[in-house]
């Protein structure tokens, strides 16, 4: 009778207790198994969340390139800009939004190659302020920004950006090179019907910036262009005095690409750009007379005539040429690549 009492204390013993202890455990393994497989996950999917707007973050800005220094001239301060970024507001405020999205393309090419050229050798020239790499006027290349051309296009911008920011994202980080460094990627707007030699404008030999045709700049607007200049006033800024038999100088020779190399007068010989730079003409192919006291000088083309014609692009890619088309026609032997190899993406 003892046993059985003392084994039926047992069983209750058993009842009472382990279920006790078993639910502590189970309790335990909740714990755990909540904190493993759901408030982990939790947690991760946060984690992850956050760790898909960082890379986000990361693919903008890898997207948008490394920060470039630009001297704003109206501000007088530095800012770091994106260089995809200021490389939009370069093209659309270098050539007209109206052309061809592959004549942009090249525009995206050239302005990105400067700027990369710009970052990798600094400021050899010393003429940028100190902290900048590059100014936004024409001494380097004119840069506006989104809130400035919304200004300028007005009802026209968010056509004119989309073109534009097209035209620059499908050539994201590509840059131009010749014998592996960035190109001096020099243009201009309109030819006198050929590209001018380095040599003969700069008088240094660029082999990737030689004299080519460019017969689409005779449609351009400013192909033609007639500048009158008082006698007096024409004296004064090149440092001559006239004869006065109606004569003016002799232009002794023309370049491969048709401009003047050099005008002698009675004791002084100029070269053609430094003509130009004096008067203000629009190109360095022009020719004069004399007529009623004034000077009348008839160019042709719009710019110093080295590199990529603006208005010839437009030409060839209205012709169905493509933008890589456009640069190695303008551009001789020079290679399309990625910027990655010479500035830091990030």
């Amino acid at each position: 009778m003892k046993r059985i009492i003392l084994f039926a204390a047992m069983l209750i013993v058993i009842v009472l207790i382990v279920p006790t202890v078993m639910v502590a455990l189970v309790k335990d393994g909740e714990d755990l198994t909540e904190s493993a497989f759901g408030l982990a996950p939790i947690e991760k999917k946060q984690e992850a969340g956050q760790t898909e707007v960082r890379s986000e973050q990361v693919a903008a800005k890898d997207t948008n390139g490394p920060d470039i220094a630009v001297y704003r001239s109206n501000a007088e301060a530095v800012e770091q800009i994106a260089l995809e970024d200021y490389v939009m507001g370069v093209v659309a405020s270098e050539m007209p939004a109206d052309y061809e999205v592959e004549a942009l393309k090249a525009q995206a090419l050239a302005a990105r190659t400067f700027a990369v050229a710009q970052m990798k050798n600094g400021d050899k020239n010393g003429d940028v302020p100190q902290g900048a790499l590059v100014t936004d006027t024409v001494a380097h290349q004119v840069y506006q920004s989104k809130d400035e051309l919304k200004e300028k296009w007005k009802d026209a911008f968010d056509s004119n950006w989309e073109k534009v920011e097209t035209a620059v994202r499908d050539t994201s980080g590509e840059i131009m090179t010749y014998d592996g460094e960035p190109i001096t990627a020099s243009f201009f707007s309109t030819s006198n019907g050929f590209t001018e030699n380095a040599e003969d404008y700069w008088e240094q030999e660029v082999p990737y910036l030689k004299s080519v045709p460019s017969p689409w700049d005779k449609q351009s607007p400013r192909f033609a262009n007639e500048t009158v200049i008082p006698i007096s006033e024409f004296e004064a800024a090149l440092g001559i005095t006239l004869q006065n038999d109606g004569s003016i100088g002799t232009i002794e020779a023309r370049t491969a690409g048709g401009r003047v190399e050099t005008v002698t007068f009675e004791n002084k010989t100029l070269s053609g750009r430094e003509v130009r730079e004096a008067l203000e003409l629009d190109s360095s192919d022009f020719s004069w007379h004399v007529s009623n006291g004034q000077v009348v000088i008839q160019t042709k083309g719009w710019g110093h005539g080295v590199g990529m014609s603006q208005y010839g692009a437009n030409g060839m890619a209205q012709e169905g040429k493509t933008y890589k088309d456009i640069v190695q026609y303008f551009y001789k032997d020079v290679e399309i690549e990625s910027m990655d190899e010479l500035v830091p993406t990030s």
